[in-house]
């Protein structure tokens, strides 16, 4: 006997079994729910979040470190050498308010990749 889809409950992705909505992990097969096509939220499909970036460029961009979460290791190194000139500083601040103020779907389409 087939149980009924109820309005809280979605079939995993990988076995079908019928799961919680809002479960992030099969409990049957144990792989990760990740978010369809179109239902984007602040992480990326490759861990990266957009939360997090915004904050370490505000607190630590003059260091680079959002380049280098971000993979952007070379820009990251850029930062890392100019950090003594704070130029690094306002420019982490600013892409800060730019990443909080980005939408999910853009952040994804720019950062996400795996």
């Amino acid at each position: 006997m087939v149980a009924a889809k109820g309005d809280d409950e979605k079939y995993c992705r990988e076995c079908g079994t019928l799961i919680k909505a809002k479960a992030e992990i099969c409990p049957k097969c144990g792989v990760r729910q990740h978010p369809l096509p179109g239902m984007f939220s602040g992480t990326a499909p490759n861990g990266k979040n957009k939360l997090a970036a915004a904050l370490f460029a505000i607190f630590l961009g003059g260091f680079g470190i959002h380049k280098f979460y971000l993979g952007r290791i070379g820009w990251g190194l850029v930062y890392l050498c100019l950090c003594w000139t704070f130029i690094p500083s306002l420019l982490g601040f600013i892409e800060g308010i730019i990443y909080l103020t980005m939408s999910d779907e853009s952040f994804v389409r720019k950062y996400g990749q795996l």
